[in-house]
């Protein structure tokens, strides 16, 4: 035998120690990682910036900012249900059956209401599907749309401020002023 030379046995002895070494390590360091509550989670989130385009162009600084509508008119849903949910085109109608009626978004948006169909939305604020976020639990707090969802009111175009990861949403619920629970089951179903 040369110099360099490894019998098949040792380099089965060689891998299963490897092997041995690398569990441990996965058994010691996931438990760290998870018993941590997410102390070090480094900001990796769901689409934090993304901006898709709609079907029908949507301003929302023009309807928050100068035209002083407030969130829950449009999303009125918000204080009594888990989602936010996306306004019925009868909502947008209570105005746009007379405002701007020779705009091309609202024809599209007056289209769909008459034929009684839905405008395709893209969904913005993504998160996965074992999270259950309620909107309505953090409107009671007191928590304003803009703490997740950033500046709306500057919005020309909707986009998803906040990288919404588990880290985030964890350091907001461990201020102690928000009396947030901290338990997985508040989030994870």
């Amino acid at each position: 035998m040369h110099l360099g030379h490894h019998s098949p046995r040792s380099r089965v002895r060689n891998f299963s120690c490897l092997k041995s070494r690398a569990l441990g390590l996965i058994f010691i360091t996931l438990p760290l990682l998870l018993l941590s509550g997410c102390r070090w989670q480094f900001g990796w989130g769901y689409n934090g910036g993304y901006s898709p385009d709609q079907p029908i162009a949507f301003d929302h600084s023009k309807h928050v900012t100068e035209n002083k509508i407030q969130c829950q008119y449009c999303h009125n849903q918000v204080e009594r249900s888990p989602h936010a949910s996306i306004p019925a085109l009868s909502t947008c109608m209570n105005c746009h059956i007379l405002v701007k009626t020779d705009s091309p978004e609202i024809q599209k948006l007056r289209k769909a209401y008459d034929e009684g169909t839905s405008i395709p939305w893209v969904k913005v604020h993504m998160l996965p599907d074992h999270v259950k976020f309620v909107h309505s639990s953090h409107v009671a707090k007191g928590i304003n749309c803009q703490t997740c969802h950033g500046p709306v009111e500057t919005m020309h175009k909707i986009y998803q401020h906040a990288d919404l990861s588990m880290g985030w949403c964890v350091n907001c619920h461990r201020e102690p002023e928000n009396k947030a629970p901290l338990n997985c089951t508040t989030c994870h179903h």
